[in-house]
């Protein structure tokens, strides 16, 4: 184990768990806003990847377009199913309207193997591909573009909820949505954001990740169960809970397969899972609820 080896796992684990974090965020701005858990997320990310590939190569119409337009059809998505699929059904137990995400999700994925195909696909690099040497361990240049993009995307939100009166008006709903009704907030209106929000977050994910890891209509399956590994790691409800759960498992899912055996890559997230389910069933940075009776 040496010192360069040990510095280019965990470049990678930062890359990937960079997507993983975003992704991870999806679910928790959908849950602090609906109580519900969308499992329709990781769509949102294979969206945002094969969209912009097939955008770029369709019309020709230069890398940045395609990744704008391929961003905003896929919030279109986000708001489209909650208007289509989520909100006929308020008043609904919270197990149905997950299991009614359950089915967006494979209907989505279904309808993307049909138009897009079942071919792998991959984005050029953002800046090219010369590569940085720094203390053995090599660094390309679009694990920058991710580390920086996910920051900015941080950054971002924090300042929406922050200092927006619909970012606060969000924060109420999702403390108490009766309350929050009261005093003239529109609730529908603010679920609906949620969903838009959250499809954004995902597709950046799935843009900035596409030309290391490349993309297909079927990655948004364990793309998205390891953001909610990471979101319930994190702290379910957590927004930096959830980014920081994503970074812990790119990073501890990187080492293992390096130091381990990269057959197991894939299993490590869900083992880390367990783990904390047994320990800490509240998560890392959560704090478990103590209801009133």
């Amino acid at each position: 184990m040496d010192l360069g080896s040990t510095l280019q796992y965990l470049i990678s684990g930062l890359t990937v768990g960079s997507t993983y974090g975003l992704t991870a965020l999806g679910f928790t701005i959908i849950f602090n806003a609906t109580r519900v858990i969308n499992f329709a997320q990781g769509e949102f990310v294979m969206l945002g990847g094969m969209l912009a590939v097939y955008f770029a190569g369709a019309f020709n119409i230069g890398l940045i377009p395609a990744i704008l337009l391929a961003v905003a059809c896929t919030t279109l998505v986000g708001v489209c199913m909650e208007r289509v699929a989520i909100r006929p059904v308020q008043g609904a137990h919270v197990v149905n309207i997950i299991i009614i995400t359950i089915g967006v999700s494979i209907f989505i994925r279904g309808v993307a193997m049909i138009f897009l195909g079942k071919d792998t696909f991959v984005l050029p690099p953002f800046s090219g591909t010369q590569a940085i040497y720094f203390l053995g361990a090599t660094i390309i240049p679009q694990s920058i573009w991710i580390l920086l993009i996910t920051m900015l995307v941080l950054l971002g939100l924090r300042a929406f909820f922050n200092n927006t009166i619909f970012g606060k008006a969000m924060l109420a709903c999702s403390f108490e949505q009766k309350a929050a009704h009261l005093v003239g907030i529109s609730v529908d209106r603010m679920v609906m954001l949620s969903f838009a929000i959250s499809a954004l977050v995902g597709s950046i994910g799935g843009v900035i990740l596409t030309p290391i890891t490349m993309t297909s209509y079927d990655v948004g399956i364990m793309l998205g169960l390891k953001g909610f590994a990471a979101c319930i790691l994190g702290g379910l409800g957590n927004p930096f809970g959830a980014a920081a759960g994503g970074l812990i498992i790119g990073v501890l899912e990187a080492l293992g397969a390096g130091f381990i055996s990269s057959a197991f890559k894939d299993a490590f997230a869900f083992i880390i899972l367990l783990v904390i389910l047994f320990v800490k069933p509240s998560g890392i940075f959560g704090r478990a609820d103590i209801e009133r009776v």
